[in-house]
């Protein structure tokens, strides 16, 4: 039996530029953190012939061709594996929920596998390999930030080349200001789930189709990620929260769906308690909240609270994905 995980991520400046309508054409960047909330992958060899998977359903099927769920039946696919194989996953958050768990699923998947078939894959090629899996494969309507995020964990930035080559670069924060950082942010779950592909799949057509209003407000965005970098290394993380006020107005006329009546006026709430600024995780339309509190988190936790969220404390992932346990005979 051999066990897998990867983390989750949030992202903290410049998310969306890492679609390939957009950097192909302008280059991305972005900075995320890994946190410690994580898909887990359970794979053992199985005594029949068949091929068990168990998910938030259950499959029991003859051959690879037979899989029902996209993910499970490419990776199979991709690494080899035909049959007497039993896989399993496990997850510390709700689907659809903003925080990249698709692309941690798959890159947990691919980490479980390549370690079952011993070809053994760097952390740049498991997030290769998923990207692969998502979007050239199964077409999915995302960028690269989820697989690489995924793979390496840490607080991040990923510069994204017109060719699609993705720079990873870990952020070096002074002294003490990591902590910091990891205190002051509040993450909420808002109970709403939602799929990302609808309002992704409409600004990845806009971008490709050079809608001015949309590339300009990404344009925006990527400054903001940038802007973010400098801050980070310099220490100033407070005036990171004043960025984030500006990341959420920007990102909110990308799309009507990014956010609605209810999530606004949560934003306002949170505002009025204390919070410098926030945003909604992912592509918009529910799942996690995240909001920078450097003097009254405990308010706004108490605020967000009483508007029915549900508070969801969290630590930065520095190992990104591997293997947790191998008890492979």
């Amino acid at each position: 039996m051999i066990i897998s995980k990867a983390p989750v991520r949030i992202s903290l400046g410049g998310g969306g530029t890492d679609l390939a309508s957009y950097y192909s054409k302008f280059g991305g960047f972005l900075i995320a953190g890994g946190i410690d909330k994580y898909i887990f992958i359970c794979i053992n060899r199985r005594f029949e012939r068949s091929i068990k998977l168990s998910y938030s359903k259950t499959e029991v099927v003859e051959g690879v061709d037979e899989i029902q769920h996209n993910i499970f039946r490419e990776a199979l696919r991709m690494c080899g594996v035909a049959n007497q194989v039993e896989l399993s996953s496990v997850a510390d958050v709700p689907a659809n929920c903003g925080l990249g768990s698709s692309s941690s699923f798959t890159v947990a998947l691919l980490t479980a596998l390549r370690s079952y078939t011993r070809d053994f894959a760097s952390l740049r090629d498991l997030a290769e390999e998923a990207c692969r899996i998502e979007i050239d494969i199964l077409g999915a309507p995302i960028g690269k930030q989820d697989q690489y995020m995924a793979a390496f964990g840490g607080v991040t930035a990923l510069t994204f080349d017109t060719d699609g080559t993705v720079h990873v670069e870990p952020l070096k924060l002074p002294n003490g200001k990591l902590v910091e950082l990891e205190y002051n942010i509040a993450l909420f779950y808002t109970g709403i789930e939602r799929s990302a592909s609808e309002i992704l799949a409409s600004q990845n057509q806009k971008t490709l189709e050079d809608d001015a209003a949309v590339i300009e407000r990404l344009h925006g965005i990527k400054k903001i990620g940038l802007e973010t970098r400098r801050l980070f290394e310099k220490g100033d993380i407070d005036s990171f929260g004043e960025l984030l006020h500006e990341h959420w107005t920007t990102k909110k006329k990308l799309s009507k769906s990014i956010s609605n009546p209810f999530m606004d006026e949560c934003y306002e709430q949170a505002r009025k308690a204390g919070a410098l600024g926030g945003k909604i995780m992912g592509a918009g339309g529910g799942g996690f909240f995240m909001f920078y509190c450097p003097t009254s988190k405990a308010k706004v936790v108490q605020r967000m609270t009483d508007m029915g969220l549900q508070y969801f404390p969290f630590r930065f992932d520095y190992e990104g994905a591997k293997i947790v346990a191998n008890l492979r005979k």
